[in-house]
């Protein structure tokens, strides 16, 4: 399977994915205290989310994350909502994305020489909980459990125009081997997972993250694995120890090192915390990686930064 990103990659040397959504639309005046997070605003302001979407790609994101990262059935029905109004805010959030990618390709037809992905984010168990537990693991969840959570959804989000499946914030082995299962059943689509993780070896349940990539690196539809939302002092470590252990494209998109509370749901600073792309990203890239964005706190601003990596000298 040719890889949605190997054109990019051998144009510009590498991926520019998106920063933060959830935190970015908060930065703009949205209130997402709330279960659904950025989903919220499917209802309540959805030409927001898509404000965002284009800020992105007018600083060279070349991938758009849509806002269904929290978008669940089970996560919806506990808010009240019928099972159609979540399918049709899962679909709503994949057309957003996509209206503002024509609308960006037609802004600039006559200099964009890559055209912009979009990925459909699909987040963890743990998200759906809104409890914080995509950051530590689950106990007494069976991969059967994590199956029956993902199957609806991705049934639904594969069967829209997304490029890509973009399983994100996984904290744990059995959750990518319900994944690996699915995926099996979408040999059409094209896939990423990324994990969170809590320091330069391991998963948020501990487990190790060469482990994990060792499971999935038999899936033919899945174009990369990597690391987001995970804090930026150990992203070169996960780099240098996945990567002589696949050959997928390596992708990285930490937040700013802040620590997340589940109770407030707010990011809290930790003293030294913050990332520059241009100090990290060199590095990165020379480590393997060869898809870099950002997650919670990040922001077009910082995208731009890598965007300005392509138009350097030796970036890799």
């Amino acid at each position: 399977m040719i890889s949605h990103f190997e054109s990019i990659i051998d144009q510009q040397g590498f991926v520019i994915l998106d920063g933060a959504l959830a935190t970015e639309l908060e930065a703009r005046g949205a209130n997402l205290n709330h279960a659904l997070w950025s989903a919220k605003l499917l209802s309540e302001n959805p030409l927001l989310i898509q404000e965002v979407y284009k800020d992105y790609l007018e600083v060279g994101a070349n991938v758009i994350a849509t806002a269904s990262y929290q978008a669940s059935f089970m996560g919806y029905e506990n808010q009240g909502y019928t099972k159609q109004e979540a399918i049709h805010f899962m679909q709503l959030s994949v057309k957003l994305a996509i209206d503002s990618r024509e609308q960006y390709l037609q802004k600039h037809k006559q200099s964009v020489s890559i055209h912009p992905l979009i990925a459909a984010s699909i987040g963890p168990y743990g998200a759906a909980l809104a409890d914080g537990s995509e950051y530590r693991g689950y106990n007494g969840v069976s991969v059967h459990e994590l199956m029956e959570f993902h199957k609806e959804r991705l049934a639904v989000l594969a069967n829209t125009e997304a490029d890509i499946l973009a399983f994100e914030t996984i904290p744990c082995i059995d959750e990518a081997v319900a994944i690996k299962q699915l995926l099996l059943e979408y040999p059409f689509k094209q896939a990423w997972i990324s994990f969170s993780c809590k320091d330069g070896i391991s998963l948020s349940s501990g487990e190790l993250f060469e482990d994990a990539v060792k499971i999935l690196n038999d899936v033919p539809q899945l174009i990369g694995i990597g690391v987001n939302c995970t804090a930026p002092e150990y992203i070169l470590s996960l780099i240098q120890t996945v990567k002589p252990l696949t050959n997928k494209t390596i992708l990285v998109y930490p937040n700013k090192g802040e620590t997340y509370n589940a109770v407030s749901k707010v990011w809290e600073p930790i003293e030294g915390c913050g990332i520059s792309f241009i100090d990290n990203a060199k590095d990165w890239l020379e480590a393997g990686a060869r898809a870099i964005g950002g997650c919670c706190r990040t922001s077009p601003a910082d995208i731009q930064q890598l965007n300005s990596l392509i138009h350097t000298k030796n970036i890799i």
